[in-house]
């Protein structure tokens, strides 16, 4: 017998099936266990996966941490700031900083504008200094920097000569061409948008309809194309056509611009212009655009900043600086001004003392901590780091590796075309100076044409660093004055023209050549390589500034050029070492694998099978370091596949397997970029069957509408409605007829591939005719010559609307079936496939992946497709959820009511059975199904598969044989004793050891960590209001509860009655006392008695929260009734849509007070109910403010967060009692040493259990009584399955003396969140009171899904 673990990997599942596999024909295989493994994985988790996003879920963590960290280091700038002042003697050592008085921070900002040209005083200066040390401006880090962000502009001299001249971009530019000029400089966005708003306005007086306010409005932040299309399809004026050459144009270009002032020009014109000039505008927009519009600002109105924000608030008292971001650069020049102009005052302002303050307190700048650890290691060469994707070598490799895999084919001969020696190197030259090159440009260049000739990409990626470098160099020869365009240019062609050129301007040539070939320290001193190294790595500007210009020879002018080169992020797998050994096999032509094993590299990490057999296995799997992958959510799911095989091994019933076979979700083996699209594709299919479906149901009747009938009817409209074989119209009453069928272009009995892709639509008795033929060979034979000529014109005509596979595949003969169609989908190209392999070969000598669709191929085979609604039959059943219809050909089918298998967490074992016994020779079978009409060796073998391994059924279709007797019933009775595992999130903190550098060595600290947010970000404030409600009177009515009664007459006859019972509520309003029995009257004349119920009122505390203006604003929680009436007034006005009523406040704002000009932006709304006071108020000097019973006040509050856990204890009278315990209050408890569950309660209640989420419980019920059954024993889990339920979220509300609980349980197999009020008490249960847990056991349950511990753990 051999041992076999099958494995069913999902990123947030683990199925697994142990077995034993016959060797031969007198052994018997049999399942031995199998069991779920659940990785509960958060929404926002889930979804960044899939879309491709590897942040993990603390990243926002770390963000909100890095802010706490700049408060920090801000305050210690403070600190040190008047540490210095006092220390000189410059302010008392009483000082205070603090603003005090009415509109303080105006006042701030009026010393800061004086105090640049007058006289301050001493602690004034100081206190303008405090303020410049609080906003420092932006710094700009190259590390840091985002292409998002955009580039600085640096233009100030262009732009003062176009404020001095009353010019426009557009006019300058013009008349500098005019005047011999070539370059044309980069412009403020101001300025753009300036010439915009002019044109605009000097072309309205011609044509006002057009050229006026709204359309400045609709084009504004629109790209190129967005603006073209708005001019084209909505104002149906197309743009002018500007051709000529690249002079010509450009000359013509700014033409228009310039005349465009002066004259009515011709709409196309005008169009035109204003799209390029939009266009500019939008690339030249960002943060950093924003930033360069207000320092150009300052300069021309030389101002300082502190000069420039004061003046706008003395204009208006209400506006904003918050967001006003300026350069580092600005807020220096203004420490410099007001430090000059200070010191003529006090002499103690020396230029040591401004060294100290500039440099070392207010304006000191750490250097970014270095990410090198974070970079992996090579896959070949330990101990190197892998190599940057900007560097030189890497681009060159790129190339090289792609260039071998390219495969070009002859469509007319369907032979290969090779690509020669000389061709290669040709392509490989040419992309140095390409970003990227696409199919069709390859296949120009290799001088073939388009539809003779395919090749296997879509575009092939070039030398973008080499790219970048040389754009760099035209811009820095164009503003010396030499025009080339290097896009018209070849790759010798570009080096000659520039080379001569460098060598007059003075800068150093040999920067224009690399060689990837040179050996030893030369490599590394190479100009080009250098070059290449400060840009990436350098941090600073400046000092990359003066090295370029003394090392290289470039002048100051180029040096923005350089500075702004976005090289291409991450690292490859490689380092250099290796690159360098494969980097010549890969340019001998030879593929990867084949360069790698030249070199000496195990790129596939095969070994022989005497190696194989020698190699010593792990008895045990070493989880994977924390942070060790780049992706949180593969790391987790990998280490609690290792927690499972770990666990396996350990079991005496199983132990370590002879070989495991896996198969991995498709989302595990796509990469970032796959997984984006998959998600997207998903979505939109998703959207696309739901509105298909409602079409089929409308307009086409039919009742049940099938996946096939979707399917169909996407085939009949990619085609247009015609036969692709024929040519002939399929007529839509005729569609969902029998006289067409769904078609396998390449049979499945020659290709395993039951895709989209592989299907069309034809008339059913050709599809019988056709039987195992390709359609290409099959109408090549059937058809005359033009017909057949006129079937492929009708192929490659659908080009576009059909895919380019599907294209392909109709144009393949029998002779060209593609053979590995499985291998294609094997091959692991992602290092997470990669990685799991690796991880279970430690154990394992033997490693084998299957596919999806060839786990539901022998799935359906083996007859397990209803195994998962026959063990949820019965459930469903009684609660009337089932339901039976008619097939299509009149079979009966059952149904459960909004199920599928997927909602069954145990679906994941079935498949993991399944994948158990998919030997290799099943996949070798469907794999190299064509194989079979062969004679030769490989068609023998197969048919030798299909001899042993499948039987023909009933309706002669080749089925897969059952791999054991009675397979399906084995199966499910494993499946019916299944118990789910789940991760359960128990740890509340992790110790960590925290290392920061001091003079001399390190300090080291241990610190408690919590595992997940203490509290929710949101700070709120608090306020109270009254709340009311009916309640019953009852023991509770205390003398201070009455006292909430709202009628006061009721009132004062309850007080009475307590009274009168010697102030016992219980004596007073229970038993025959009770409101029912004894009535209290108010008037025995009128018959007024005291209502069984009275209405209760109370102040409630109430946290508050300020919130934007935004389109989700709920106006019901806004406090203010006053702004409650103004917001929905807005909203009336854009008849209820928030979407145009609550955006772009800046330019339409929704006034408070208009006369007063203010705005509102931000309202109060209330929050939540239950909140934790982070600080208590303190006044602006520190001091604790004290309430009137001289208590500290709470303010700034927040929410908890999550549970952690509630605790049962049982009283003193036996009740059950329960205590909810925060995340927050459970760290707390640590922190503080003691133990996260308090067992020793101070009422001397007794500890039953606590309820955490995810942890098990079982429930009794009519049929059955955990106390009676033996729950360790496997045997009984079939009975324990339907009653064992895990908890999914628990809360307790107070409210006075009363509590409203609500603790909901999930069944164990339920993978859904249903709570449809049926199915309560089978899949969910949601109790509200306490008593119900009397009998309740709470359970633990391993990896494997076995009980290992009863009660409390």
């Amino acid at each position: 017998m051999k041992k076999i673990l099958g494995l069913d990997l999902g990123t947030t599942s683990i199925g697994w099936a142990y077995i034993n596999e016959a060797e031969n024909e007198s052994e018997i295989s049999s399942i031995i266990n199998s069991g779920v493994r659940i990785v509960p994985l958060t929404t926002d988790e889930e979804a960044d996966f899939k879309k491709g996003n590897t942040i993990s879920i603390n990243a926002d963590r770390t963000l909100k941490r890095g802010a706490r960290r700049g408060l920090q280091r801000f305050k210690q700038r403070r600190n040190a700031l008047l540490q210095t002042f006092r220390g000189n003697n410059f302010i008392t050592s009483n000082y205070v900083y603090a603003e005090t008085g009415k509109q303080t921070t105006f006042s701030s900002y009026k010393l800061r504008a004086k105090s640049a040209t007058e006289q301050v005083s001493k602690e004034e200066l100081v206190q303008v200094l405090l303020m410049l040390n609080k906003k420092r401006g932006y710094k700009s880090s190259r590390k840091a920097k985002t292409a998002e962000e955009g580039d600085a502009i640096d233009g100030m001299k262009i732009a003062k000569e176009l404020n001095d001249k009353n010019q426009t971009p557009g006019e300058w530019i013009y008349n500098s061409l005019l005047n011999g000029g070539k370059f044309v400089p980069e412009f403020y966005r101001s300025d753009l948008q300036t010439e915009l708003e002019r044109i605009i306005r000097f072309q309205n007086q011609f044509y006002p309809e057009i050229f006026n306010s709204k359309l400045l409005e609709e084009i504004q932040g629109k790209t190129r194309t967005a603006t073209s299309q708005h001019f084209t399809k909505i104002l149906k004026i197309e743009l002018s056509e500007n051709k000529g050459t690249r002079e010509q144009t450009k000359l013509q270009h700014y033409k228009w611009r310039n005349d465009s002032l002066s004259c009515a020009l011709d709409l196309k014109v005008i169009a035109f212009i204003l799209t390029e000039i939009n266009n500019q505008i939008n690339q030249s927009s960002g943060y950093l655009g924003a930033i360069s519009d207000r320092s150009k600002e300052l300069y021309f109105n030389q101002e300082t900043v502190g000069q420039f924000q004061f003046k706008q608030l003395e204009q208006n008292s209400h506006a904003k600086l918050k967001n006003q971001v300026f350069y580092r650069q600005d807020y220096v020049d203004e420490f410099e001004q007001i430090w000059e102009t200070q010191s003529k005052f006090y002499p103690e302002l020396d230029e040591k003392l401004k060294i100290e303050v500039r440099d070392i307190t207010i304006f000191y700048q750490r250097k970014l901590k270095s990410q090198k650890h974070l970079v992996s290691f090579c896959e070949f060469e330990k101990g190197h780091k892998a190599i940057p994707k900007s560097s030189p070598l890497f681009q060159d490799f790129r190339i090289w590796q792609n260039l071998n895999n390219i495969v070009v084919k002859n469509e007319t001969t369907k032979e290969p075309f090779l690509l020669g020696e000389e061709l290669k190197n040709n392509i490989a030259q040419e992309l140095l100076f390409k970003e990227s090159m696409t199919d069709i440009q390859m296949l120009t260049f290799c001088e073939l044409k388009k539809g003779t000739h395919t090749v296997n990409f879509k575009k092939i990626e070039g030398n973008r660093t080499n790219t970048a470098l040389f754009k760099a160099f035209e811009k820095i020869l164009t503003i010396e004055g030499y025009d080339l365009d290097f896009t018209k240019m070849s790759h010798s062609e570009i080096r000659n023209a520039i080379s001569p050129l460098f060598e007059t301007i003075g800068i150093d040539t040999s920067l224009l050549y690399f060689d990837n070939s040179i050996e030893g320290n030369d490599f590394d001193k190479q100009p080009y390589y250098q070059l290449w190294h400060l840009l990436y790595s350098a941090e600073e500007d400046e000092v990359l500034k003066q090295t370029l210009m003394k090392k290289f020879g470039f002048k100051e002018n180029h040096i923005p050029f350089l500075l702004n080169i976005n090289l291409q992020a991450d690292y490859g797998s490689l380092s250099a070492r290796a690159i360098k050994k494969v980097l010549p096999h890969l340019m001998d032509g030879h593929i990867y694998d084949k360069a790698c094993l030249l070199t000496g590299y195990n790129h596939s990490s095969s070994l022989t099978t005497e190696q194989n057999e020698s190699r010593i296995l792990k008895n045990q799997l070493e989880l994977l370091k924390k942070n060790s992958l780049r992706n949180p959510v593969v790391e987790k799911i990998l280490n609690q596949m290792i927690n499972v095989i770990n666990a396996i091994i350990e079991d005496p019933n199983m132990g370590k397997p002879d070989e495991i076979r896996v198969e991995l979700a498709r989302e595990l083996k796509a990469n970032n970029e796959q997984r984006n699209e998959m998600t997207k594709a998903i979505n939109n299919a998703t959207k696309t069957h739901d509105d298909i479906r409602k079409l089929l149901a409308v307009e086409y009747g039919i009742a049940r509408v099938t996946r096939n009938d979707i399917i169909r009817y996407k085939l009949w409209k990619e085609t247009g409605g015609i036969s692709l074989y024929t040519g002939k119209p399929i007529e839509p009453s005729r569609l969902f007829t029998k006289d067409y069928d769904i078609e396998h272009i390449i049979p499945k009995s020659r290709l395993f591939d039951d895709s989209f892709s592989n299907k069309t639509l034809c008339e059913r008795t050709l599809n019988i005719e056709k039987s195992n033929k390709t359609a290409y060979s099959f109408l090549q034979e059937k058809l005359t010559e033009e017909e057949f000529d006129q079937f492929e014109k009708r192929i490659k005509g659908m080009f576009g609307k059909i895919s380019r596979t599907k294209q392909n595949k109709l144009l393949i003969a029998d002779n060209q079936i593609p053979e590995g169609f499985i291998d294609r989908q094997l091959r692991e190209t992602q290092y997470i496939a990669k990685k799991a392999k690796e991880i279970l070969l430690e154990v394992s000598r033997n490693v084998t992946a299957t596919i999806g669709s060839v786990t539901d191929k022998l799935r359906e085979d083996w007859e397990l497709i209803d195994v998962m609604q026959e063990l949820n039959w019965n459930k469903y059943d009684t609660l009337g959820l089932t339901y039976e219809e008619k097939g299509k050909n009149g079979e009966r089918l059952y149904k459960i009511k909004d199920w599928t298998k997927r909602n069954d967490h145990r679906h994941h074992a079935m498949d993991a059975i399944t994948v158990a016994f998919t030997k290799p020779a099943y996949i070798q079978y469907l794999n190299n199904l064509n194989a079979r009409t062969n004679t030769d060796k490989k068609g023998n073998s197969i048919i030798g598969i299909e001899n042993k391994y499948l039987k023909r059924d009933k309706n002669n279709k080749l089925r897969f044989i059952e791999p054991m007797p009675n397979f399906r019933s084995e199966a499910k009775k494993q499946l019916e004793s299944i118990l789910i595992s789940y991760k359960a999130k128990n740890k509340v903190v992790t110790n960590n050891k925290n290392i920061t550098k001091k003079i001399g060595g390190t300090n080291q600290k241990l610190q408690l960590t919590p595992r997940g947010q203490l509290h929710k970000e949101t700070v709120y404030g608090k306020m109270q209001q009254y709340a009311t409600k009916e309640e019953k009177v009852n023991a509770n009515f205390t003398q201070d509860y009455i006292a909430k009664v709202a009628k006061k007459e009721y009132r004062e006859a309850l007080l009475k009655r307590l009274s009168e019972n010697d102030n016992d509520p219980k004596k007073a309003f229970t038993g025959k006392n009770s409101l029912a029995k004894t009535p209290i009257y108010i008037s025995l004349e009128d018959n007024i008695v005291v209502p069984e119920k009275v209405k209760i009122v109370w102040l409630e505390d109430n946290y508050t929260i300020r919130k934007d203006i935004t389109p989700d604003l709920k106006l019901e929680k806004v406090i203010d009734v006053g702004l409650r009436q103004i917001l929905q007034n807005r909203l009336n006005e854009f008849k209820g849509d928030a979407k145009k009523a609550f955006v772009n406040l800046d330019e339409n704002p929704i006034w408070q007070n208009k006369a007063k000009g203010i705005a509102m932006k931000r309202v109060t709304i209330s929050g939540v109910s239950n909140a934790l006071a982070l600080h208590t108020k303190k006044d602006n000097f520190g001091n604790e403010i004290l309430d009137k019973d001289e208590n500290p006040i709470p303010v700034d509050f927040v929410s908890t967060g999550n549970n952690h856990h509630v605790a049962i204890y049982r009283d003193e009278k036996g009740n059950l009692q329960d205590e909810v315990v925060s995340f927050y209050d459970a760290v707390v408890r640590k922190n503080l040493g003691l133990s996260i569950i308090n067992k020793t309660h101070k009422y001397g209640w007794e500890f039953l259990f606590t309820m955490k989420q995810n942890e098990y419980f079982i429930f009794p019920s009519d049929s059955f009584d955990p106390q009676e059954v033996d729950l360790f024993n496997p045997a009984n889990y079939h009975l324990i399955s339907p009653n064992m339920f895990r908890v999914q979220k628990f809360s307790k509300v107070e409210y006075g003396n009363s509590s409203v609980r609500d603790y909901v349980f999930r069944q164990h197999l339920e993978t859904t969140l249903n709570d449809k009020k049926e199915l309560k008490d089978i899949a969910f249960k949601s109790i509200k009171s306490l008593p119900y847990f009397s009998n309740i056991i709470k359970i633990r349950i391993n990896h494997l899904g076995q009980i290992v511990q009863i009660g409390e753990y």
